[in-house]
Order: structure tokens, then sequence, then C-alpha cells
């Protein structure tokens, strides 16, 4: 990707998902996670499976050594590494994992979302902020109001 490739790029986001530890990922995510990239809501930037052991350490897990069950295919998620994350910046996502996990870290485009950053970036507006409601607090807010 060039530099004038990211001129029509969609805002760029991360998750960290904890997977627990008494059980293996199954992979009923995955073909919903298949069917944004397919509708081009988000493209897969990275995706990256690691495991927290009990001392701390940090283990990366290929995606097709996860362990998934039924008949999940893999193949697009296997190729989505584009070399943005390193081991510093999965060290820092595992620091949120519980020790004996496994976990994900997603880094993705969102797409739906390009033409209008392209639109801003053009008028020379920058994002200067961003954040995230996590639903807990959500539901806490709207308990409180009723």
């Amino acid at each position: 990707m060039t530099t004038t490739d990211f001129d029509e790029t969609g805002p760029i986001d991360y998750l960290v998902v904890e997977f627990p530890a008494d059980r293996r990922p199954d992979g009923s995510a995955l073909p919903l996670l298949r069917d944004l990239v397919e509708k081009n809501i988000i493209r897969v930037i990275d995706l990256v499976f690691v495991r927290k052991e009990l001392d701390g350490s940090l283990v990366g897990i290929e995606i097709d050594a996860v362990g998934f069950g039924g008949e999940v295919d893999v193949t697009l998620f296997a190729e989505a590494a584009s070399g943005l994350l390193d081991r510093t910046d999965l060290e820092q996502a595992a620091a949120v994992l519980e020790p004996g996990c496994s976990g994900a870290v997603l880094v993705y485009e969102n797409c739906w979302a390009a033409p209008f950053a392209s639109a801003l970036r053009r008028e020379g507006a920058q994002l200067v902020a961003s954040g995230r409601i996590p639903i807990q607090g959500i539901l806490a807010a709207l308990d409180a109001v009723n």
C-alpha cells in the first residue's frame, strides 16, 4: 500500500478478543467476519492469535493450529498479515489477557467509512479523537435513566 492509497482508506481500528482458558474457540464468529469482508464493510489487515501462558509469556498461534471445529475456512484470515503488528504490539495487546487464555488481535479498516473519511481529508480535516463506549456502559446508563 502506498501513501496515495491511504487517500481512499477508511478509519483503521483494532480489537483484542479473549477466549476462555477452559474452552477452545470454535470459529463460529469467523463466517460472520468473512461476511463483513465480502460486503466490503471492513477489510481485515491483520489477524493474529496468541496465548498468554500461566507465567505471563506470550506464544503466537498459527490460525490453522487454533483448533477451530467444524467446517471453518481460515484461508482468508491466514493471509491477513500486513506486518503492521510487531512483537511489542502483541505484548501490549496480550497484557489485557488473563494468564492461560488465548486471544485474537484484529486490525481492520472500516471500508464503509472510507468515502466520508476521504472527503474530510480533502477538506483538510483530521481525526483528533476516537473511542468506544462499552455495551456494559450503555446498559448501565439506560438502567439509570429508567
